[in-house]
């Protein structure tokens, strides 16, 4: 599996996805009081030609993959779809969902989900390997390919790409000639998922992550799979 490099356009798509989880507001602008207020502020910077400050809206992780140089040359090559990107993150498809992500001491990540004013558990702590949201499918898929559980990772191919594969064939690839590749993808993935946003059209979703990445999901059965890593 490799990613391919994309437009110019889908690189500033994938900025704006990364500007959930910012920081600060910039210098001269108060810091957002929710995600909602963040989005508005950083769509605000981007339809006003205000660069720099949208750029000081990013999360740490997105300033430490893209340049500010980068980052305004993204914007000034191609401004018509920078000010569509603008409008549209001003009118989302659904509320923002407030995350947090804990660490054990083994290693495992534990959802937590603000919702109401209180923090909760999310349902990925009950079951492991949950695959009924998108971003559950993830975190599971994450989860079993960091304890090699091969068996649990082809309930997560689709349908069409398992003619011909089985656990075992699974980890001879994954920890064979592509294993450098896949540890670089998942680590990214695991360290995008806290902030990522997930896009569902249909039995269809996205998430990105690093600054050109894109997780592929396909719903099957009533339950997400790992279609693909662009």
């Amino acid at each position: 599996m490799r990613r391919e490099m994309l437009s110019t356009s889908r690189i500033a798509l994938v900025a704006a996805a990364l500007a959930m989880g910012a920081a600060a507001c910039g210098a001269s602008s108060p810091m957002p009081k929710d995600p909602s207020e963040a989005l508005r502020a950083y769509s605000g910077a981007l339809e006003q030609g205000r660069i720099d400050e949208a750029y000081a809206m990013l999360s740490e992780e997105a300033r430490r993959e893209i340049s500010l140089d980068a980052f305004r040359r993204m914007a000034t090559e191609s401004p018509a779809e920078v000010r569509e990107i603008a409008r549209a993150m001003t009118r989302p498809s659904s509320a923002p969902v407030v995350t947090a992500t804990i660490s054990t001491p083994s290693g495992d990540s534990l959802l937590l989900v603000y919702e109401s004013g209180r923090w909760r558990i999310d349902g990925s702590a009950i079951d492991l390997y949950a695959q009924i949201t998108p971003r559950q499918a993830v975190t599971a898929f994450v989860r079993g390919f960091e304890r090699h559980r091969y068996d649990i990772l082809m309930r997560f191919v689709p349908d069409s790409k398992k003619a011909g594969l089985d656990a075992a064939k699974l980890k001879d690839a994954w920890e064979g000639s592509q294993r450098q590749d896949m540890e670089r993808i998942v680590q990214a993935v695991k360290s995008a998922l806290p902030t990522a946003t997930f896009e569902e059209v249909g039995d269809r979703a996205t998430m990105p992550f690093g600054a050109v990445g894109t997780v592929q999901l396909v719903r099957e059965h009533g339950v997400w799979k790992i279609e693909d890593f662009d």
